[in-house]
């Protein structure tokens, strides 16, 4: 994925520290917290909807709401990050996030595997899509992404494969695709999703690992197996180029206050103008979304001007105490 093979560094503005009275270290939240602003890796099963899972999902923990991050057809598998209570608008960050795919094509007449090698290269890179007929968007040509397209193993006229790719890309169409271009048609037999933005399915977690979760909180009163199902909202934005402010100005930016250069401590490397960008605290709490107006280098060096416009808040206010007039700001540093 385009954000993996990224070498970020973190360049200063400021050397402050947060003060350890306020706000709360992601992993150190109370399991209460977690299971109305948590994110659960599932592992959707074949058959139901992500609707359906979602409800599924929300029915077991007892929450009101419960949000998934793009659909997947009812019987494909794999990852569905779901998010929980008030952490259910990180989806939109999600939705937007490169995916990884483990695809099982089926080729309709026999063809070799040196042919089939040849054309799958060939569609590897930017390349224009029709959505199919049965889709949730509107049915024109378009230009998605394939980052990586890794044949595992081919055989007879089976052909298993792992796709990396833009959001928004159809993987049912790219087989009949490849299919026209081998001149032999072929169709998706299978496939499980492997990666959702910073979700693998390394560490997914089942419906049934769910519920067992909850039953030894609510009966045995341990919550060990519910931290370990429910992730900090934050994993959800391991993907995005992070900014990190004072804490003199969180409780500004929970007020709706777009944030203003001064506030910023410290940034990563290479964030562009217009690109999403997470907002955080200096105890790595996310404080919500926005759009960078700057890039990197001018948000520890401008000294003043809007930086991040921002879109979504998810701290909610008086967290973190209200900036006072008379405190001495930190002094900027050159960065390392």
């Amino acid at each position: 994925m385009p954000w993996e093979s990224m070498k970020r560094e973190i360049i200063h503005r400021s050397r402050s520290k947060s003060n350890q009275v306020y706000g709360c270290r992601p992993g150190e939240r109370p399991i209460e917290v977690l299971l109305n602003y948590g994110i659960i890796n599932l592992n959707k099963p074949a058959g139901p909807t992500s609707h359906q899972v979602s409800a599924y999902v929300q029915q077991v923990l007892g929450q009101k709401r419960a949000g998934h991050s793009g659909t997947l057809d009812p019987m494909v598998t794999g990852v569905l990050p779901t998010a929980l209570g008030r952490a259910t608008r990180i989806t939109q960050a999600l939705l937007v996030a490169g995916k990884e795919y483990v695809c099982l094509m089926h080729v309709h007449k026999e063809a070799t595997p040196e042919k089939i090698k040849e054309v799958l290269a060939q569609f590897v890179g930017k390349i224009r899509q029709l959505p199919p007929v049965k889709s949730a968007v509107k049915r024109r040509w378009r230009f998605r992404k394939i980052y990586y397209l890794d044949i595992l193993e081919i055989k007879d006229r089976n052909v298993l494969f792992r796709v990396g790719c833009q959001a928004g890309t159809y993987i049912r169409k790219l087989c009949t695709d490849i299919g026209e271009k081998l001149g032999t048609g072929a169709h998706m037999a299978g496939l499980v999703r492997s990666k959702a933005g910073p979700f693998t399915d390394k560490d997914m977690v089942t419906l049934q690992d769910l519920r067992d979760a909850m039953w030894y909180y609510k009966e045995q009163k341990n919550d060990k197996f519910l931290r370990h199902c429910i992730r900090d909202i934050e994993v959800a934005v391991g993907h995005l180029p992070k900014v990190w402010v004072l804490d003199t100005t969180v409780d500004t930016l929970c007020h709706g206050v777009d944030l203003k250069a001064p506030g910023i401590a410290k940034v990563e490397t290479d964030i562009q103008a217009e690109e999403m960008v997470a907002v955080m605290t200096l105890k790595e709490e996310l404080v919500g979304l926005g759009k960078a107006v700057m890039i990197s280098r001018q948000m520890i060096s401008e000294e003043k001007g809007l930086a991040v416009k921002m879109e979504k808040v998810f701290m909610l206010p008086d967290v973190y105490p209200k900036h006072k007039r008379e405190e001495k700001k930190d002094e900027p540093v050159q960065s390392a």
